[in-house]
């Protein structure tokens, strides 16, 4: 069952609600794997679109069937085992759609340079040739009747007129999606609205965004993209991709789920598990700042916050999002900033009944132990305890 946070709280930034659901298109096992160092076997790409699929996102992007055998294998085999809708991702060239179709997904990718710099010396084709391949590809993956999704590759260092062109052509052959793609992070929230009010001017296609975290803007673009009518967002678990990542889905659901009270349909108390199966298995670790999913995400130190926490943790945690509801726990961990609540908390998980005299004894050796960078386990901890003479109440056996 749905574990949902608080009711949000009514002040400066009182909740509204600018948008009531978003779909989630995760790509992990496309974008993600373009991480530079990471390599998805078989296997890893199995157990994670099984994981993503017990969670209920909408699209699984498996990957790019035209890559190699054994990539579109896996392709096939998470289209058939998979509930979520597969995409597979395909260049506009024959070939690559026609490999996607023949690995059974129900939505075909198609993608293509639309800014000059990419088209001149990525591609090496011109505007002209650009909108004729991409009407030929989505009508080619039309025919088939599946769901196709066309991006502008680069579509925000597109010429706005090239990218209504490029957008108007293939909303003639009647695709389903156009995503667009912040390629290279450039975009800044109040621009990346005006570019998807844009878009939606010239097609009646539904909108889907894809956003690069280069200068650590891609969930706030994400969302602003949303805010202005993009119906659906591309992240990928933990945020991994191309050079720094993409949107990271862990903070895009909780975000829309939490702060904006939308409904993503995904089921957040899988997030912890998922984001350390990916890390696992794609070899990048999370940073323990990484909000929803680091280490620190609910972990208390300084004694202010400890403090607080152990009494309401609505008091420095946004109470929106609790641990709970992303299958985390909370922490309060001991250290140079620790206060007698957090060392008194401690104490009694561990069986001992202090006085508030022997408290203050114990949290001075905490505060002094920490300050020489050491750390304070459990049985340091009871180290302590002995050598203030606190009486403990039960015997446990911990580490």
């Amino acid at each position: 069952m749905q574990v949902r946070g608080n009711e949000f709280f009514q002040g400066t930034l009182a909740q509204r609600s600018e948008f009531e659901t978003v779909r989630v298109f995760d790509t992990t096992l496309r974008d993600g794997e373009q991480t530079p160092r990471t390599s998805f076997s078989y296997d890893d790409k199995r157990a994670i679109a099984a994981a993503l699929d017990d969670a209920n996102v909408d699209v699984i992007e498996a990957g790019f069937p035209a890559n190699s055998e054994q990539e579109a294998r896996a392709v096939a085999d998470i289209a058939e085992s998979t509930d979520a809708t597969t995409c597979g991702l395909a260049r506009v060239v024959e070939s690559d759609v026609e490999a996607a179709l023949d690995a059974g997904v129900d939505m075909v990718h198609v993608f293509a340079s639309t800014s000059d710099v990419q088209i001149e010396d990525s591609m090496h084709s011109t505007r002209d040739q650009v909108v004729q391949r991409s009407v030929d590809a989505v009508g080619q993956a039309k025919s088939a009747a599946v769901e196709v999704m066309f991006s502008p590759m680069d579509a925000t260092r597109t010429d706005p007129e090239f990218l209504a062109e490029i957008v108007e052509a293939v909303d003639d052959v009647g695709v389903d999606w156009i995503n667009i793609p912040d390629t290279c992070g450039v975009a800044t929230p109040n621009r990346f609205a005006d570019l998807v009010e844009f878009v939606g001017e010239h097609t009646d296609a539904r909108i889907d965004v894809h956003t690069h975290d280069d200068f650590g803007l891609a969930t706030a673009n994400a969302l602003a993209g949303v805010e202005a009518g993009a119906d659906q967002v591309q992240v990928s678990v933990n945020g991994i991709g191309e050079r720094a990542g993409n949107a990271a889905f862990e903070e895009v659901v909780m975000a829309a789920e939490s702060v904006y009270g939308a409904d993503t349909g995904v089921d957040t108390t899988a997030i912890s598990d998922i984001s350390e199966q990916v890390a696992d298995r794609s070899s990048v670790p999370v940073p323990v700042n990484k909000p929803v999913v680091g280490a620190n995400a609910f972990a208390h130190e300084s004694g202010i916050h400890a403090a607080g926490v152990i009494e309401n943790s609505e008091t420095f945690e946004p109470g929106v999002m609790t641990p709970e509801m992303v299958g985390a726990e909370r922490e309060v961990v001991l250290g140079k900033h620790s206060g007698t609540h957090a060392v008194r908390q401690h104490l009694v998980e561990e069986g001992y009944n202090p006085t508030e005299d022997q408290v203050r004894e114990v949290t001075k050796k905490v505060k002094a132990h920490a300050s020489g960078d050491e750390v304070v386990t459990k049985a340091v901890l009871r180290a302590f305890a002995g050598e203030v003479g606190v009486e403990r109440d039960r015997e446990e056996v911990t580490a």
